[in-house]
């Protein structure tokens, strides 16, 4: 009997996740979809699922890194996803000493 699990297609909140915490091994990474927020607006097609996220990501890999930069490393890390039809990022990028700030 195969695994239904080998059959289940990632949502792109799950994708992402995976994605990030690989590469980023994140303490914190927290991934809201908000597509439903921005349905009829310019620039989103059809029904809007899965196109617009808020990120939080505490990870020690942000070290010395200015904001920029930490935000071009997301980017980058989702390049696929943004090909595919994730249209909008709001990203919160923190190392764990700035959790208290």
């Amino acid at each position: 009997m195969a695994s239904r699990a080998a059959n289940v297609v990632l949502s792109r909140a799950n994708r992402m996740r995976q994605t990030l915490q690989s590469a980023l091994e994140a303490s914190v990474l927290e991934i809201e979809d908000v597509s439903y927020q921005h349905a009829g607006h310019a620039g989103v097609k059809g029904d809007a699922n899965e196109t617009h996220f808020n990120v939080k990501i505490v990870s020690s890999k942000f070290e010395g890194q200015n904001l920029v930069k930490r935000h071009r490393v997301v980017y980058d890390l989702l390049a696929d996803e943004l090909k595919s039809g994730l249209h909008a990022l709001s990203i919160v990028a923190k190392t764990p000493k700035e959790i208290g700030s």
